[in-house]
């Protein structure tokens, strides 16, 4: 816009002002006596040509409309003319050069006239503009009489003093008194208590107003919090704007404000801020007691004073939700929050209120019983700390092996975080007629005063309630409420209640089905694991488990230490692919698989071989079942597994591995080496076949089995975690229970991780050449005798003279077998352990059956009798044949 169209656009005079509207002077018989040069430039025609001329031969003598209404200003601003104009009509002018003008006129009587009419004698004067000129200037007229008394803006002019000068009508009502009433009193006076919360420019009104008067640039939607005298005791938001009014000669005059009350559409604003946070907030994890403590937190104090949420204890376990049973409505108090300074009773609890720190206090009378954790896997039950499993099922010692709970306010760990240590919630019971009790009763939200009360539905059942309490505490906008405000919530917070309280129920149910499920999860997890490993001869053993945090869920790693026939032991790691239930069904199967497979004296080439055809299998079952139609994937396919057999009499260890980490070797002088065993396919996959390796063990060699969730994490490769295990296991100082502790502590240093952690910790042992006794027979029935007599010798020497009838027996048996129906040579060792072991090998491959004889069968009773005189008994292949293999246990004297 350019300064002239500018100008021209702040000049409020009318177009039939006489100092700028063509005017014309009349004699009284409307002969034009005088002709201004506005006329000139209206009409074209200059004084000469139409002074002395007639009226009419300018103007037609009836108008061309109807009259137009009289506009006439007051004497307090300017209007279309003297106060005498009367009104004015349409005519049509006809210019100079042809052309016809639709001209507006206005006449006003020259005072005195009436008395000297005559010709040349001025009677009257005309004034004449063009109607679109004049409908222009109306139009701002209008605009200007709109802001003054119909804009919902308000709109105030303060002097260079800062005094309020003017206002319109809007600025009136937010006063509550006529404009007369505070005219002339400073900004300060009027919001005293107000201030600017805009960052960047002065908090006060005088300050903003005194940088525009000085600066003269304006200010645009600066926020202001005040109480209006219209509305004491609330706080109302304005956007505000301010500029300069200068004069004619650019010289400041004050201060236009124009302010507009944004109040509603700031709480409208707030309200969706707070949405957005409770989604952001509220449930960020799995667990019922914290997604209880983020709602609270979220609404507490722009929201509500109090919150209190109540969940049933079905919900808190991990149970079906509540339908309706008042045995299933029984509520615990998991989370509770109040702003500084505030504090409402609780008809729930009404012996005590909250805590400094907003918490239930769990030693208040009426607390709940506390609730822990079952013991974890893997270990025996040493109380009701679930720590982790410890080796040699030693109580107490050891990292823990269970997830915690993230961190609450405060530092302190969730409550009820799932596997973690689960504090106190105390049931509430809400009398009759209170506002929870008719919540529970309606299935409704309930709003008494400031209280509101709103359920946490899902799937048709109810988890809990959540108490909103206003109290003597905050309102919407933080601010404390006057005392003529009734603290209590509108239609808008009682939708946004209902909201939150929804989102919450849905991740308090998402919580819900998550802690059943991993406390399902953990429970066959318990079961299916160890829980002490019995001691070995062959071997010293240590281990920990730790199962995974509780954004990933219950995986399926597992290890274990298998007694086998002649001292031998058989030691096995494993990983599941996944987490959550079916992993630890899966793990469950497959070691339940392995044992089976052990106790049949299998090569760990062979055993793997087995278990990777019956981890196929399902698979093919399903979709076979099914036709193909179903999804064939298994979390057994793609598992891993390391099975090691250690023998202590000839210090070798037989190991193979499917895909799995290899151990780690410690020598009897700490050197720490990690044998290329070759690397099988993972169970399920097929088509290359496992290969063993034996390894030759000192007396004294540490053996570790892990699982990749010890050695691999988010922020190392599994080559560093390999390097700081052996870093670790290289003290050969230390004690096994000593070292689990450092490998957990320095490779899962937050006790921890993503995935499962299985350790396992084997130190060599050895027989002593006096508790082995080894003799070679030829296969001929002379032998039956001899090697009776070695066996009694043996014994004796052993002070096992109790053990010599039945043992006698056995060997006659095994060794008359083994003559009548194998090859030579045969071998006879006795090995005194926890039990006797008496093995006769052969070079035959057929395994002896036990059968039952009929009363008239003449033999066919041997192997019967030997089951009936020995613990357990059985067949182990080797490359050069078999061995039978029978267990007896000692006198209590020498088992002592």
């Amino acid at each position: 816009m350019s300064a002239a169209s500018t100008a021209e656009s702040a000049d409020f005079r009318g177009p039939l002002d006489i100092t700028r509207a063509a005017t014309v002077v009349l004699d009284a018989e409307s002969t034009v006596i005088g002709w201004s040069p506005a006329a000139a430039e209206l009409l074209g025609y200059g004084p000469s040509d139409a002074l002395g001329r007639p009226l009419t031969a300018f103007l037609s003598v009836r108008p061309a409309g109807g009259t137009l209404p009289a506009e006439a200003s007051g004497a307090a601003g300017p209007g279309p003319g003297p106060p005498s104009l009367v009104g004015n009509e349409i005519h049509v002018a006809r210019t100079r050069d042809g052309r016809e003008l639709l001209v507006a006129t206005a006449t006003c009587p020259l005072p005195g006239a009436a008395g000297a009419s005559g010709p040349g004698t001025p009677d009257r004067i005309l004034v004449a503009a063009e109607v679109e000129a004049l409908l222009h200037w109306e139009s701002r007229i209008a605009l200007l009489q709109g802001l003054a008394t119909q804009s919902p803006v308000g709109l105030a002019i303060y002097d260079t003093d800062l005094r309020l000068s003017w206002s319109n009508t809007a600025y009136e009502r937010e006063m509550g008194q006529p404009l007369a009433a505070f005219r002339g009193k400073r900004a300060e006076e009027l919001y005293g208590a107000g201030s600017f919360v805009t960052p960047g420019y002065p908090h006060t009104l005088a300050g903003v107003m005194r940088q525009v008067l000085d600066t003269g640039e304006p200010v645009l939607d600066l926020h202001f919090r005040g109480q209006p005298p219209s509305d004491p005791g609330r706080d109302h938001l304005w956007s505000c704007a301010y500029y300069r009014l200068e004069d004619a000669h650019g010289h400041a005059l004050g201060v236009c404000e124009d302010a507009f009350d944004i109040t509603d559409r700031y709480r409208v604003q707030e309200r969706l801020t707070l949405l957005v946070e409770a989604g952001r907030r509220i449930g960020t994890v799995l667990d019922v007691a914290t997604t209880a403590e983020e709602i609270a937190d979220v609404a507490v104090p722009d929201f509500a004073a109090t919150v209190r949420v109540d969940v049933t204890r079905a919900a808190v376990t991990g149970e079906t939700a509540a339908v309706g049973s008042p045995a299933d409505m029984t509520l615990l108090r998991v989370a509770e929050r109040s702003a500084p300074g505030s504090g409402t009773p609780d008809p729930g609890l009404p012996a005590s209120g909250p805590t400094e720190t907003g918490r239930p206090d769990p030693y208040r009378p009426g607390a709940s019983p506390t609730v822990t954790d079952s013991p974890d896997p893997g270990r025996p039950d040493t109380g009701p700390t679930g720590s982790g499993p410890t080796g040699s099922g030693a109580a107490g010692s050891g990292p823990t092996a269970t997830a915690r709970g993230p961190a609450g306010p405060g530092g302190t760990n969730s409550p009820g975080g799932p596997g973690g240590p689960r504090q106190p919630y105390p049931p509430v019971d809400y009398p009759p007629g209170s506002p929870q009790n008719r919540s529970l009763s309606s299935g409704g939200l309930v709003l008494d005063e400031g209280t509101l009360v709103v359920p946490l539905r899902t799937g048709g059942g109810v988890l809990g309630l959540v108490t909103f309490d206003r109290g003597e505490g905050s309102d919407a906008s933080g601010r404390s409420p006057g005392p003529d405000r009734a603290t209590t919530f509108d239609n808008g917070e009682v939708a946004l209640a209902d909201e939150l309280a929804a989102r919450a129920a849905v991740c308090i149910d998402n919580a819900r089905r998550y802690t059943r499920e991993r406390t399902a999860s953990l429970a066959l997890q318990r079961q299916l694991l160890p829980h002490h490993l019995p001691p070995q001869s062959a071997v010293e053993t240590a281990y920990r488990y730790l199962p995974a945090d509780d954004v990933t869920g219950v995986g399926g790693d597992w290890f274990d230490v298998i007694p086998l026939s002649g001292t031998r032991v058989g030691l096995v790691v494993g990983d599941v692919v996944g987490h959550g239930l079916q992993a630890a069904a899966t793990m469950g199967r497959l070691r339940t698989s392995v044992r089976a497979f052990a106790q049949l004296d299998m090569a760990p080439d062979e055993l793997l071989t087995r278990l990777d055809d019956l981890v196929g299998q399902p698979a093919e079952d399903r979709s076979d079942a099914c036709g193909g139609a179903v999804e064939t994937y298994d979390v057994t396919t793609g598992a891993t597994c390391l099975y090691a057999v250690y023998d202590p009499v000839s210090r070798r260890c037989v190991m193979a591995r499917a895909g799995h980490l290899p151990p780690a070797i410690v020598g009897p002088g700490g050197e720490v080496s990690f044998p290329d065993l070759p690397a099988g396919p993972p169970l399920g996959l097929g088509g290359l076949p496992f290969e063993s390796m034996e390894i030759d063990l000192p007396v004294g060699s540490l053996l570790a089995l892990f699982t990749d969730g010890l050695v691999e994490a988010r922020d190392h490769d599994i080559g560093r975690g390999l390097d700081t295990l052996g870093q670790v296991l290289g003290d050969r100082s230390a004690s096994l229970e000593e070292l689990c502790d450092r490998a957990v502590s320095e490779l899962v240093p937050g006790g921890t991780s993503a995935d499962d952690t299985a350790l396992l910790l084997v130190r060599t042992r050895a027989l002593g050449a006096d508790r082995v006794a080894d003799w070679e027979l030829t296969a001929e029935p002379v032998s039956v005798g001899r090697a009776r007599e070695l066996a009694t010798g043996q014994l004796e020497a052993w002070g096992l003279e109790e053990l010599v009838f039945a043992t006698q027996l056995v060997v006659s048996e095994l060794v008359t077998n083994a003559v009548r129906y194998a090859g030579g040579p045969l071998g006879l060792r006795l090995i005194r352990d926890r039990t006797l072991v008496c093995e006769v090998a052969d070079t035959g491959h057929t395994s002896p059956h036990l059968r039952h004889s009929a009363a008239d069968d003449e033999g066919g009773r041997g192997l019967f009798i030997v089951a009936q005189l020995v613990q357990r008994w059985g067949t182990r292949y080797t490359p050069t044949g078999k061995t039978i293999w029978t267990e007896q246990a000692l006198p209590p004297a020498e088992a002592g």
